[in-house]
């Protein structure tokens, strides 16, 4: 009963993450890159950090890293970003983790839905479709350990894809 009950688990996590998967491409999410090399859909990044808050920069704190832009919400965030960039960028240049970890792909996500981790920014996709919500963040959270084993390789992997 157990096996039976433990491959109906593994099961329903494959099913859930191929529907989010899918939702991947069929809705729009933020791509860690985007429209004129802006990062994170314009998220402040230092935010994540000092407030636990996903915040919308602003152009006027604008810095440019690796030829990609990044706003912030005020002068502060933009020089604490400029002085240690390595600090603040996420893991997995921005994709989301668990798709990262659990499917060696790289998925759009949700700049609202992150975890921070041992001092590292990791984000996830959350969204619905058809009333069906699907946040990675949820999935991660059941087995974290085990995730965060697999992520380093898997991304090693992707890099460059």
């Amino acid at each position: 009963m157990k096996k039976i009950y433990y491959q109906m688990k593994k099961l329903n996590k494959i099913l859930q993450f191929s529907i989010f998967f899918f939702l991947n491409f069929a809705i729009s999410q933020t791509n860690p890159i985007g429209k004129n090399n802006l990062a994170i859909g314009g998220y402040d990044l230092v935010s994540y950090f000092k407030n636990n808050k996903a915040a919308m920069g602003e152009k006027t704190f604008e810095v440019i890293n690796n030829g990609n832009k990044y706003h912030f919400i005020n002068q502060e965030n933009k020089l604490s970003f400029a002085k240690n960039p390595s600090q603040y960028l996420p893991q997995c240049d921005g994709y989301c983790a668990y798709g990262v970890s659990e499917n060696n792909a790289k998925v759009s996500i949700n700049p609202e839905t992150f975890k921070i981790i041992n001092g590292k920014l990791y984000l996830f996709y959350n969204d619905s479709f058809l009333g069906k919500r699907t946040n990675t963040l949820t999935l991660w959270n059941q087995d974290e350990k085990l995730q965060l084993s697999k992520i380093e390789s898997a991304w090693n992997k992707l890099k460059g894809k």
